[in-house]
């Protein structure tokens, strides 16, 4: 009989989680990661977002006060992506109605459909991050989510996430200009393309490590 599978992340219901707060929802994931596995650079964070701040994300659960078969839109999204050589990509999305974690496929075709459906402002971009440098260098004050008198939603009960170097460079991580900041910038073609799962043949074409 196989071995099991090697758990790498809690379920979802051990997770983290504060409704409005994905950043630091999948901070929190990476935390775990970082402390409980071996494996922090096998994991990816993917912020989506682009120029407009408004990104139609479908199958989220905030999607379902407007109907079946109908999207959100975010300002910006951020999941936790698991690559691992010769294995399909998960995608751990914790506001997602999609399994956790989920087939990366499945969960592009179910989350974002064809760009080809939108208008080029609904265009979704990705930064993709290491775990690792997400990690070293996030920090938020939580500012984004104040109003008058109070939360647009209640923030976590634990500090703000900071650095030596800021307090506050969320807003840097959800621009989408090229060549800016940390990590890489993709579109949905180039995203997909990226992280999909390689065929059997291309498996068997690819060059011998040793």
């Amino acid at each position: 009989m196989a071995a099991a599978a090697e758990r790498i992340l809690p379920t979802s219901e051990e997770c983290v989680y504060t409704a409005c707060y994905c950043e630091e929802n999948i901070y929190k994931l990476c935390e775990w990661i970082r402390d409980n596995t071996s494996h922090l650079q096998e994991f990816y964070v993917v912020f989506i977002s682009n120029a407009a701040q408004q990104v139609p994300l479908w199958m989220q659960r905030a999607g379902r006060q407007y109907g079946p078969g109908k999207p959100v839109v975010w300002d910006y999204h951020v999941v936790l992506l698991h690559q691992r050589e010769g294995q399909q990509t998960d995608v751990y999305d914790l506001d997602s109605m999609l399994p956790f974690p989920c087939n990366f496929s499945r969960y592009c075709t179910a989350t974002f459909h064809s760009d080809e459906e939108l208008r080029p402002q609904f265009h979704r971009k990705f930064r993709v991050v290491p775990a690792s440098d997400y990690l070293l260098i996030f920090a938020s004050d939580r500012s984004h989510m104040r109003v008058a008198g109070g939360w647009m939603s209640p923030p976590p009960e634990y500090p703000c996430i900071q650095t030596d170097q800021s307090a506050m460079n969320l807003p840097m991580f959800i621009d989408m200009s090229p060549n800016t900041f940390v990590g890489e910038i993709l579109n949905l073609k180039t995203f997909r393309l990226r992280f999909r799962t390689p065929t059997v043949e291309e498996q068997a074409l690819a060059p011998d490590p040793s």
